[in-house]
């Protein structure tokens, strides 16, 4: 259990090794301002199944908050925040697709599940 805003500077703490890292961190900073703007720096979070659910702000999973506009929109915008600069100069900075089994969208709400384990796991 922590407070938001300690949990928060333990993810701006946590060291990445890749840019696909950096850009789950991001999510996860992302998404702890999030709670923190809907309920103050008081909340404790536990990684309970409440507080999970609180993290996808009315969406049912990760894909429909990615997909419903939660996050970043643009497929450039997203290749940016999780390709490095080869991938981004092989997928035209956005305009293919990251895979042949995704979209940028569904990459992303691969992301956004890695940093909710990111987050329950410093929160614990």
């Amino acid at each position: 259990m922590k407070k938001l805003d300690v949990l928060l500077q333990a993810i701006e703490n946590k060291k990445v090794k890749s840019v696909w890292e950096r850009g789950v961190k991001e999510y996860a900073k992302e998404l702890i301002n999030e709670l923190i703007e809907n309920n103050g720096n008081d909340y404790e979070f536990y990684g309970s199944p409440a507080d999970k659910k609180s993290l996808l702000n009315g969406a049912n999973n990760w894909k429909e908050y990615s997909y419903g506009g939660c996050s970043l929109i643009y497929d450039r915008d997203i290749a940016e925040r999780l390709s490095s600069l080869s991938e981004l100069k092989k997928n035209k900075n956005g305009e293919k697709k990251p895979n042949n089994r995704e979209s940028w969208l569904d990459c992303q709400a691969r992301a956004l599940s890695q940093a909710e384990n990111m987050i329950v796991r410093i929160a614990q």
